[in-house]
């Protein structure tokens, strides 16, 4: 009987284990043309204040309570938290992503660790491989620093939906260096979808 307890335990410590693996991004690196490069440099060197853009501040004023309370047991922190949804926010708003589409993507990649590193060594909240560094950016671009991590990996999905045309799961695929693969895109909608969606209609 305790053999069967001990058994019991362990198994469900090795599956809690697995299910806070971060599945890291492993963008390939692909040879971009002069023009996408030019693109993404001016994005990647936007240095304007992170805001919430809403048709209204009663609607920003919701969304953030609203999404500061999902997050809250993750970041306990308040003012760092509502600092990181506001600078999600901004940045997914202006490369034309869904912000609760984000927050599916970095909940899967890093599990919300501002220094989480894979095995393959992509970086931060959004597992930002260092040779977009080199490609897009300049050598003191700290991947780790929050801002510049949501810039470059919201630059780095938009540039794979305009590649594949909006396909959404394809351009997923190709971010986490899976393409064709069902997992990672299901995993990053299922997130977006039961952890963030959140209605606009609401008020």
């Amino acid at each position: 009987m305790l053999k069967k307890l001990f058994l019991t335990s362990w198994l469900s410590v090795y599956l809690l284990g697995l299910t806070s693996i971060c599945f890291a991004g492993n963008q390939r690196e692909e040879p971009l043309s002069n023009s996408v490069k030019a693109v993404m440099q001016k994005s990647i060197s936007d240095l304007a204040s992170p805001k919430l853009i809403f048709a209204s501040q009663e609607e920003g004023q919701a969304w953030m309570a609203e999404m500061s309370q999902r997050l809250k047991k993750r970041m306990p922190n308040q003012a760092y938290r509502e600092d990181f949804l506001r600078s999600v926010h901004y940045e997914a708003t202006r490369a034309g992503l869904d912000p609760q589409l984000v927050m599916g993507l970095i909940q899967v990649e890093s599990g919300f660790k501002k220094y989480a590193v894979s095995s393959v060594g992509a970086r931060g909240y959004m597992q930002v491989m260092p040779f977009w560094v080199k490609s897009i950016g300049n050598p003191e671009h700290n991947l780790f620093h929050l801002r510049l991590n949501l810039r470059y990996g919201c630059t780095i999905l938009r540039h794979y939906l305009d590649i594949e045309r909006g396909d959404l799961y394809r351009a997923l695929g190709r971010y986490n260096g899976s393409l064709g693969k069902p997992q990672y895109p299901n995993l990053v909608v299922g997130a977006w979808k039961k952890q963030w969606q959140y209605p606009l209609n609401k008020l």
